[in-house]
């Protein structure tokens, strides 16, 4: 295989910021730093890895340039370097990658979503304030404009037709444990520690947050070919929503972790276009913080 271990020292550029992604990494050893405008006058940290993160990963699922760069902010940083065109045989080889992967991707939306009802709740009291509460919410506001300053140029139409494709690839069996749901039945509860995760063969599911509360509100609606509940497959993260059948026959496959290695040796074409799904539900959510962050930087960068 084409892997190999790569070393830097501390300030050294791991990946840079509009590359073409032919690679996926994984940080071995030491810290790196995630920042947008790497090398311009008001660069911006994102994130902080630390060994046994993964980064690079949505290039290599969707062929997008590099959204940031990634510098070394340790010394004696190791990172692997996964080549795309190896990742099945890396996944032959390591199939509990693919947990981590699809882990990874749930974390990373999960903090997005957060992101984002943060960003949606600030505007909304901007919209609903008088001038003296914009004012002690101006740190809040000051961040949504560097967030956007910062991430502007990666507002892009997501590639969904590749997505399409990819699920026209995915055998209509499915290898999981897959039930059938009537209009009503709720699938799972917010709050629940579920084990698995879910691949909708057919119906529809809605995504509710206070479910039977007063408070209760439809999120969105899922169709055939979407991936929810992922969290759930580490059988620690209790779900953040409740996903209840929206039509008769709603099919959903349960994958469970051990389900894994299965899948992939039956049917290679799902595990990828499971995280391709994931690593496309990330740019929409991504796009749509970002577009948030301009709406408050146009009207409240005064």
């Amino acid at each position: 295989m084409g892997l190999a271990v790569r070393e830097f020292s501390n300030g050294e550029v791991i990946i840079n910021e509009g590359d073409t992604g032919k690679s996926i990494f994984r940080l071995v050893e030491g810290n790196a730093d995630v920042i947008a405008d790497y090398g311009k006058k008001d660069p911006m940290r994102l994130a902080v890895l630390k060994a046994g993160d993964y980064f690079g990963e949505m290039a290599i699922f969707e062929e997008y340039p590099r959204s940031a760069a990634v510098v070394a902010a340790s010394s004696n940083v190791r990172v692997l370097e996964i080549p795309g065109d190896e990742l099945n045989e890396f996944f032959s080889e390591n199939p509990d990658v693919i947990g981590e992967l699809i882990n990874h991707l749930g974390n990373k939306i999960l903090a997005m979503t957060n992101d984002y009802n943060e960003a949606q709740a600030l505007l909304k009291n901007l919209q609903e304030a008088d001038a003296g509460k914009k004012k002690s919410l101006f740190s809040k506001i000051k961040k949504h404009i560097d967030l956007y300053q910062s991430g502007k140029n990666e507002i892009a139409e997501t590639d969904d037709d590749a997505l399409r494709a990819a699920y026209s690839a995915v055998s209509s069996e499915g290898f999981g444990h897959t039930e059938t749901y009537k209009k009503g039945a709720v699938i799972f509860y917010e709050g629940d520690v579920s084990c698995c995760m879910y691949l909708l063969r057919g119906g529809t599911v809605g995504i509710y947050t206070g479910f039977g509360e007063k408070n209760e509100q439809k999120a969105y609606e899922l169709a055939g070919g979407s991936v929810f509940g992922e969290k759930g497959i580490t059988a620690e993260d209790p779900m953040t929503y409740t996903a209840v059948a929206e039509s008769d026959d709603t099919k959903a496959e349960k994958i469970y972790m051990e389900d894994l290695k299965m899948i992939f040796r039956s049917c290679p074409e799902e595990i990828n276009f499971i995280l391709r799904y994931l690593s496309n539900r990330l740019r929409h959510l991504n796009n749509d913080f970002l577009k948030i962050c301009k709406e408050i930087t146009e009207k409240y960068n005064n």
